[in-house]
């Protein structure tokens, strides 16, 4: 879906540019820098503005839910609930089990925060998801990080969690000259590197495909005009198909970011992982 939408609005363009000779100036990396919001000299970025925001609205989400909880629950206490259930039912207890309920509120927060931030790239006026932002996603991989290592350490104590990680048992010996760097070396760096890429470029790259078929329409309607203007309708309605598919892109991606974080700590539990 998206390779077609980036092709028909690439074409309309050239078509556009062959017509009138005018240049039309493509989204990129670019179009993810923002000054400060106060001026030179200051350091309140936008995507700063959606991180307040989005934690404002989390916290007062289950402000409201918890406020006057009830047997019968009411609306707010219901969307909490519900949030709460579907990490610890749908993700908690599938990987982690009983021993994973202590973890269910930080899993919760990290899924909300996660899922709002990603949100905002479609919410109008905001329209920027905060996660393409490198930094961002790269802070919450390193708190997943030192979560499942830290109750690892803390259940097996220090050599003991190495140990079962980088020496399984019943393998030929020899096995672990390359099983155990190897352990080593995914569990250490490459578990946060691959949860910071998955969510940024995700997320990068869908915005940056909402912004072409946006721009790419506005260009042919605003600077083009006559019959072009008319096939502005296609990128347009690929713009707002594509931010139906970005919106459950952008939940999954948060689902898919909390699930290995708990895959990772069920793992960091076991006996033999």
């Amino acid at each position: 879906m998206r390779r077609a939408g980036i092709g028909d609005a690439l074409h309309l363009v050239n078509v556009a540019q062959a017509a009138e000779g005018e240049e039309f100036h493509a989204p990129g990396p670019g179009d993810f820098e923002f000054p400060p919001l106060f001026g030179e000299g200051t350091f309140f970025t936008k995507p700063m503005l959606v991180i307040v925001l989005g934690s404002l609205l989390i916290a007062g989400l289950f402000y409201l839910a918890s406020r006057r909880a009830s047997l019968v629950p009411a609306k707010m206490q219901f969307v909490g609930e519900s949030v709460y259930g579907f990490v610890r039912n749908g993700i908690v207890g599938d990987t982690i089990g009983h021993d994973g309920r202590k973890f269910v509120p930080y899993l919760t927060t990290l899924f909300c925060f996660i899922a709002v931030l990603n949100l905002s790239g479609i919410i109008p006026v905001l329209q920027l998801p905060a996660t393409s932002k490198i930094a961002i996603p790269l802070f919450l991989a390193l708190i997943s990080w030192v979560v499942f290592n830290y109750v690892g350490i803390r259940r097996h104590g220090f050599l003991g969690y190495f140990k079962n990680m980088m020496f399984p048992p019943g393998l030929p010996k020899p096995i672990y000259l390359l099983l155990a760097p190897l352990e080593l070396f995914s569990t250490v760096i490459i578990r946060p590197i691959t949860l910071t890429l998955r969510l940024t470029l995700n997320m990068f790259a869908g915005h940056l495909v909402l912004l072409l078929t946006v721009l790419g329409g506005e260009y042919l309607l605003v600077e083009k005009g006559g019959l072009l203007a008319v096939a502005s309708v296609i990128p347009f309605a690929f713009s707002i198909i594509l931010t139906f598919f970005e919106a459950f892109v952008q939940v999954l991606q948060a689902y898919v970011f909390v699930l290995l974080t708990a895959l990772y700590i069920a793992g960091a539990l076991a006996e033999e992982h």
